[in-house]
Parts: structure tokens; sequence; C-alpha cells
């Protein structure tokens, strides 16, 4: 084989291997689905609490996850950034078997309906891999109190939407605002959900445990876990 073209050859090789996850599955803005071991791994930041053009004014945590700003309609009021389309993210829960359920917004008495994830982040420290669940990563800064560790996280996947009101076309609705994870249900443009209603918002005014989490900005991974059947 001519040299110049052997090399060419092991330089797509290494670009295909660089865009695959350990267990072989391709990456799409970061998400990586080990199949093995049940877990969907997705590239993210742990997000700025103040935003310039809301001149330092901070909001409660609301979301988990979401695009960071100015794409992200929940940036900040969320605990980490992504780069990752949540279309991608449901359906790397699809391809671990799950169906989702029925998101709901506003003060439905209904709790949102899906199957239960385990959701967590990993941080890279000196002495390895740290896992934070989200009972270590938020707080209740006025009562003092963690976030309560029997919340549900759950797969209801995104109500669709119209990009454009005068049009019929209708898109997956958490492609349009970024949001991945609700802690409330503010939105049903969302993958992921609680089981906490709108009354547990005006009762959880949560802010990220920062003795806990890494610096603003900082590299982590966003974890969901399917537990097996």
């Amino acid at each position: 084989m001519h040299k110049a073209h052997a090399f060419l050859v092991v330089v797509i090789a290494l670009a295909i291997v660089g865009q695959r996850g350990d267990s072989g599955e391709k990456k799409d803005g970061g998400v990586v689905v080990d199949k093995e071991k049940r877990v969907i791994k997705i590239d993210a930041k742990i997000a700025p609490r103040k935003l310039e053009h809301l001149k330092g004014e901070i909001y409660p945590i609301e979301v988990i996850a979401c695009w960071a700003h100015p794409k992200g309609k929940k940036a900040h009021e969320t605990v980490v950034t992504v780069e990752a389309k949540p279309s991608a993210v449901h359906k790397a829960l699809e391809s671990l078997g799950l169906k989702a359920g029925k998101p709901v917004m506003g003060e439905s008495k209904d709790p949102p309906v899906g199957p239960d994830v385990v959701l967590y982040l990993e941080i890279a420290t000196p002495d390895g891999v740290k896992k934070v669940t989200m009972d270590k990563a938020l707080i209740e800064p006025r009562l003092k109190k963690p976030f309560p560790k029997d919340v549900k996280f759950r797969f209801t996947g995104s109500v669709m939407s119209k990009p454009d009101p005068n049009k019929d076309e209708m898109v997956y609705g958490a492609d349009l605002t970024g949001t991945l994870i609700a802690i409330f249900p503010v939105t049903d443009q969302t993958v992921l959900q609680t089981n906490l209603t709108m009354k547990y918002e005006r009762l959880l005014k949560l802010e990220v445990n920062t003795n806990v989490l890494p610096p603003e900005g900082t590299a982590v991974k966003l974890c969901i876990e399917v537990p097996a059947k």
C-alpha cells in the first residue's frame, strides 16, 4: 500500500475511534451509552450561577442540566450545562430498553409519569473519579438541608412543539429550549422530570453545594443509570 494512502487510512481510523465511547457506542454531542453497565454519560460543565445579562441576580436551581446561555432557556437556574441535544439523550435511553412516559407542566395534581432512573455526576479528582448524587450536589440554604434523597428522576420524554407557530411542523420540544432534566414541572420541554409537583417549587429554593462541587466551568460527566429490570 502506498505510504500516503496508508497514513490516511490510519488517520481516518483514529478519528472514528475518537468519536466512540468505552463500549464502542458512537458519540452524539457528548452522549455515550455503556450498554453493559446500563449507564449514559454526557459531557457537561459546572454552570455559572451569575449571568451577565441578569445583572448578577441569582435564581434558585430549578433544572439539573440544560444548554448554556444564550441557547439554553434555563441556563440561569441549572447545575450543569451540556451541548448534547436532548433528543439524543432520549434515543440513548430508548436504546437501553426504556419507554418514555408523560411530562407535566405547571400546577398539575399528578406527578410526571415514566420509568425511574438514577442520576449522578462523575467528577475527576486527584484520588480518582468521585460520584456525586443530587442529594449531595444540591442544598436548601435557608433550611440547611440537602436535596431530598428519595426524589425520583423519571424518563418522561418531551412534548412535541412548533418552532414556528404559523407552520404545522412539530419537533421534539426540548431541542428548542435545551432543557435536559427538570427538578420541578416548570417546563414539559425536557427529557427527565422528578416526581415533585409545583408545590415543592415554593418550598425548595435550591442552591448548588459548593463544598462538594468543583468550580464553575469544570468539566464533569452527567450520568443517567438505568436500573436492571
